[in-house]
């Protein structure tokens, strides 16, 4: 179908059209030396394009809600100006509405549920609820994707992830590996069968406010599927919402986050993800879609965004003011999809004051091998005069790791679909030159701040575990989010806004 520049009024009320967008929009440069990676620089584009997935503990899908279908559901308009209607023409519509919103993703596509067909979805997926979840957000990206140069790219991610598992059910691998029922050993919080459950995702699509020209829209729901929303958080219901707004043609869309955890759903978590528009993305071993039409690379690339911490979540928040993921294997080759051999590699900064540092000189099993400081000089944890243990919070290495350097702590095994390595920085001054905070508070409650992150130089720097004598690793961050991992914790609400978030590379 044409791309329409002009939509005649009498469509203004009625129109939620099923299209591709083709309209691109170029990058846009950020000072001389940098380009945005983004497709959407500064979220500051009108035409928004939004997505929202949930996982499970091992990041898969297990079980569809019954309110939900699917757990991917995207939000994607173009807005058009008005045609006046000519003289002498009868217009039966509302002349008031200047402008058109024309929404790509219908109500019918993101109630897509598994068993029912959609345009490109593969025959072995149909029946598999993590297949087709991992297909229908393709086909979500297929109708919000817009051309764009190097690549297009298809919308900003918001992710939820529910920390339950039932270790009775079996579902979720070891490792990479599938293995058996087990008894739990309070690892995992679980009220029993069914405690993995997807949540409800309601939506109210982005809608033009007038007379004061804000768009506005939302995802909210509950993995409480029983609880009633209409009266928002009240009871102890677990509860998840991020509404946008913007007013038309003016500065950047504020994305609003409030996550709250209940006694059946302690441990919860909810992201703001740029990831990877093809390929894998941080934690997620099926071909994906995003916002990031360039991949940044260590050490050439810089993340900025204003955030404002309303409510930090309770003293089991670990709020990432950057959170970043991606995939390598132990020898230093790309992931290729086998979910014992690849390993998720992350690194993240929390900003909670109440989070402290658990790597101490008498605690090195939790600290990395090895702290670099900026100029280059390398400091191995048993340097107790020069090891900066109070800037790192905890380190966990891959459990199919064959090398490591003892003392050490293996990662969780069942809360990635393949073995995973963490890395969890503290404000402290080692960090101040890359842009971080220096100090506990900086960036939290009462201190909303735009930050200029050199994540690029940061992360190279960081220690990640390779096998002796192979060629380092490319390390390429297929997604780069914020936002908190409330972590079983009853009754804690976070609450905060992200706004003009840009990732800037070097200029080719």
């Amino acid at each position: 179908m044409a791309k329409q520049s002009k939509i005649s009024c009498c469509f203004l009320v009625f129109v939620l059209v099923n299209l591709i967008f083709c309209n691109g929009v170029l990058s846009v440069r950020a000072e001389n030396e940098f380009i945005s990676a983004v497709g959407d620089s500064g979220m500051r584009r009108d035409n928004l394009r939004v997505a929202i997935e949930s996982w499970n503990q091992c990041n898969e899908v297990g079980e569809e809600a019954l309110q939900t279908g699917s757990p991917r559901a995207a939000d994607c308009f173009d807005i058009y100006k008005a045609t006046p209607q000519p003289q002498g023409e009868v217009c039966f519509c509302n002349q008031q509405l200047p402008y058109v919103l024309v929404h790509r993703v219908t109500e019918q596509d993101n109630k897509l549920r598994m068993g029912e067909p959609f345009f490109g979805l593969q025959a072995e997926s149909q029946f598999n609820v993590d297949l087709y979840a991992a297909e229908k957000e393709l086909y979500l990206g297929f109708k919000c994707q817009v051309e764009d140069t190097p690549n297009p790219w298809q919308f900003w991610m918001i992710m939820l992830k529910s920390g339950n598992m039932d270790t009775y059910a079996a579902k979720c691998p070891k490792n990479g590996h599938r293995v058996g029922p087990f008894p739990d050993q309070n690892s995992f919080p679980c009220f029993g069968k069914g405690c993995m459950n997807q949540p409800s995702i309601y939506h109210d699509y982005t809608k033009l406010q007038l007379p004061d020209m804000i768009l506005k829209g939302r995802f909210f729901g509950s993995w409480d599927l029983e609880a009633d929303l209409s009266r928002g958080m009240v009871g102890n219901i677990s509860y998840h919402s991020v509404t946008w707004e913007k007013k038309l043609g003016e500065g950047s869309w504020v994305f609003h986050h409030v996550l709250r955890t209940s006694a059946k759903y302690p441990w919860l978590m909810l992201y703001l993800r740029s990831d990877a528009t093809h390929g894998f993305s941080g934690g997620y071993h099926y071909p994906t879609r995003g916002m990031s039409k360039i991949i940044p690379e260590s050490p050439n690339f810089k993340v900025r965004f204003t955030l404002n911490v309303i409510k930090g979540g309770g003293p089991s928040s670990q709020f990432y003011l950057m959170d970043m993921g991606s995939c390598w294997k132990n020898n230093g080759k790309p992931c290729d999809g086998n979910v014992t051999s690849d390993v998720t590699r992350y690194s993240e900064m929390i900003i909670n004051p109440n989070t402290t540092s658990w790597c101490h000189a008498n605690n090195l099993n939790v600290c990395p091998p090895y702290h670099t400081f900026p100029n280059g000089t390398r400091v191995h944890r048993n340097d107790t005069a020069r090891f900066p243990y109070a800037a790192y919070h905890l380190y966990c290495s891959p459990g199919n790791g064959e090398h490591l350097e003892a003392p050490f702590n293996l990662c969780d095994p069942y809360s990635n679909p393949q073995p995973q390595e963490i890395l969890q920085i503290l404000p402290h001054p080692v960090w101040g030159e890359y842009g971080y905070p220096k100090k506990q508070g900086e960036g939290w409650i009462g201190d909303p701040r735009t930050w200029e992150l050199d994540v690029g130089r940061l992360s190279q720097s960081l220690y990640f575990y390779q096998d002796p004598g192979t060629p380092p690793a490319r390390r390429q961050w297929m997604s780069i989010d914020l936002g908190t991992e409330i972590f079983k914790d009853p009754d804690q609400v976070a609450e905060w806004t992200v706004s003009d978030f840009d990732i800037l590379v070097p200029k080719q």
